[in-house]
């Protein structure tokens, strides 16, 4: 018999009252995605990396401030992302999104060409070229929903705006995104 993870909501409880091995869990649990949404916002993996950290202190010490019906994914996704978009801010640059490549997947028929492999490559390169001409904002959501799969009230929640104005960040990146990779159609 096999025992399941404790949900986050416990772990959220045991970690309120000083566990730490809990709040491990949850670090543990939520460090990949927080740091690919730091790298997809800001683009520098060393600056990602210490946004995800900062994220995680940041969360420690606010647990007090999550609400019991909130989901922890989301409360974190919403420090991670301000906390980049803060980052990219103050570096007053517009950075190139990167992509994570290791989550990528191949279609079957590429994995074994080279041929294919490049081109895949070459889309990537021209994907995180055009990731980089949106507003940090646009990036984000867009970053929220196509890669993370968050619907557009999560996405709302995160970064602290409308579902209307989500909605209107995603189609507006989705726009610029299509016509700059009108070539690769």
């Amino acid at each position: 018999m096999t025992t399941s993870a404790p949900a986050d909501d416990t772990l959220v409880a045991r970690a309120r009252i000083g566990d730490t091995t809990a709040f491990a869990q949850l670090v543990r649990r939520y460090s990949g995605p927080a740091y690919r949404i730091a790298l997809r916002i800001l683009g520098d993996p060393d600056t990602a990396q210490d946004v995800a950290q900062e994220a995680f202190i940041t969360a420690w010490r606010r647990l007090d401030r999550i609400r019991v019906d909130q989901a922890f994914a989301a409360w974190l996704y919403r420090i991670v992302t301000t906390a980049a978009l803060q980052a990219v801010r103050s570096r007053r640059a517009h950075p190139d999104a990167e992509l994570d490549h290791e989550h990528v997947r191949l279609p079957p028929s590429a994995s074994g060409n080279p041929e294919q492999q490049i081109l895949v490559a070459d889309l990537l390169a021209a994907l995180q070229a055009a990731l980089g001409l949106l507003t940090p904002e646009q990036r984000a959501c867009w970053v929220l929903r196509e890669l993370e799969g968050l619907s557009y009230d999560e996405i709302a929640e995160v970064t602290g705006i409308g579902p209307d104005a989500v909605r209107g960040r995603i189609h507006r990146a989705r726009v610029r995104l299509a016509r700059e990779l009108k070539p690769w159609r």
